[in-house]
């Protein structure tokens, strides 16, 4: 059954299938808030083929169910990669864009979104839009993104490839200075370098991590089992990968998140073995806790107070220095990872996540707990970043908690042309709205 026809009968199945609220029925999640209604699940399954790689115009037509991992490599067969490939294998193309994605390539290509050429996208009414930069529906095209399936669906897309090489060799710098630090990462996003990230493991303690594809490799290293990649930071000036082993370096251990399951021990790794060692695994384990309550429950017989602080948040490069000091002093939670990215004003603006023109974003993400034998409020460290990324002029990410007053949120994520986008594409409310999903959590 070709992708017509699959679109087709799921617009139908839709359509027969009123009332009550909906939501995708995915296989695989990477939003870190839990819903407090179940919603009716729509059965996208289907949607999860590549439709074409051509390295000629360098455009990639996919299903919006695809995951990057297999989204890459149907690309690489073609010596091709999508512009902006997201951490984590699981993550879906509908995902990044209807969400907010980024990666070491956003410095020169964006956010995953402003590699999108065109969009079928299913409403919540069953209708099927197509969205391109000029067409009659060029407001649902700039509107998606950060929407979060509140809009619709995407089922179809092309988006952008850029060509690649066998292999990345990777500098790890050094530096001490958070100024410097900062100043030498913006100075590398205007070089030539194909990817730009970094870490920071402590004060005085940040490594900018430099790539570039090559043709041939005196070696290439492994962090696909025993060894970890964030820990040859420290260990190694040079390294080379494969470009594929590249752009999963974060998967094998969720950046570092492995730790809270004690999967960095070698034993442990050895039991689980290559294939388990993976993001997806991580996220069922971390998904049955909640379920169970059982770190919860451990936690209250130790009297912690523990605050779950997963954010990304997007702060401009002048107020980059400002931010991470806030952060080690206020929230002090470690390692941080540090990725570049630029809005490059002929793109189009995106109302619903906007960044200022041609400006340099230091995208910083920490995801864990902050414990304490105090109690605090609900959300009192969450919340206490909200205020500072606002005061600094940034913008944060909405896969995970948030506390914004109905107000604020407006005022963040651009409230006035949402409400104009979901009374044109959603007028009968069959979708959830933006602000009861991302805050309300319903």
């Amino acid at each position: 059954m070709g992708y017509q026809e699959r679109r087709d009968r799921l617009a139908e199945h839709l359509r027969q299938q009123r009332g009550g609220d909906i939501r995708l029925g995915k296989a695989t999640s990477n939003l870190f808030r839990d819903r407090q209604t179940q919603d009716r699940a729509l059965d996208v399954s289907d949607f999860q083929h590549v439709l074409s790689v051509d390295p000629q115009t360098r455009v990639i037509e996919t299903e919006g169910m695809v995951t990057y991992e297999a989204l890459a490599d149907a690309a690489l067969t073609h010596g091709l990669m999508p512009a902006v490939v997201p951490q984590l294998k699981s993550i879906t193309i509908g995902g990044a864009i209807g969400g907010i994605g980024i990666e070491s390539s956003s410095f020169r290509y964006g956010l995953p979104h402003e590699t999108v050429l065109e969009m079928d996208v299913l409403l919540g009414s069953g209708d099927i839009i197509y969205c391109t930069p000029d067409n009659e529906h060029r407001d649902l095209f700039f509107g998606l993104a950060n929407s979060y399936g509140s809009l619709g669906y995407i089922l179809r897309l092309k988006i952008e490839g850029i060509p690649v090489k066998p292999y990345v060799r990777l500098t790890h710098l050094h530096l001490r200075d958070p100024e410097e630090f900062f100043a030498r990462l913006e100075a590398a996003t205007r070089e030539s370098y194909d990817f730009v990230d970094g870490v920071v493991f402590s004060p005085g303690e940040h490594y900018l991590v430099l790539g570039e594809f090559c043709d041939e490799a005196p070696y290439t290293s492994d962090y696909t089992y025993l060894n970890i990649f964030y820990r040859s930071l420290r260990q190694r000036s040079e390294d080379y990968l494969t470009t594929r082993d590249y752009l999963w370096r974060w998967d094998t251990d969720w950046f570092w998140c492995s730790k809270n399951l004690y999967v960095q021990n070698p034993l442990m790794r050895r039991l689980l073995g290559r294939r388990r060692l993976n993001s997806i695994t991580y996220q069922k384990v971390m998904r049955w806790n909640t379920r169970v309550g059982l770190t919860r429950r451990l936690n209250t017989l130790m009297g912690i107070h523990r605050e779950a602080v997963i954010q990304d948040v997007d702060i401009p490069l002048e107020n980059a220095p400002a931010f991470l000091d806030f952060f080690e002093r206020e929230i002090g939670i470690r390692p941080v990872w540090i990725c570049p990215a630029r809005h490059d004003r002929t793109r189009g603006e995106y109302p619903l996540f906007p960044m200022r023109d041609d400006t340099l974003y230091i995208n910083f993400g920490f995801w864990d707990g902050v414990r304490s034998r105090q109690n605090y409020p609900h959300g009192h460290f969450n919340r206490m970043i909200e205020d500072e990324v606002a005061k600094l002029g940034g913008i944060k990410s909405l896969y995970s908690e948030s506390f914004y007053t109905q107000e604020a949120f407006d005022r963040q994520y651009g409230g006035s042309h949402y409400r104009a986008l979901k009374a044109r594409y959603d007028p009968d409310q069959h979708l959830k709205d933006l602000y009861q999903k991302c805050v309300l959590r319903q």
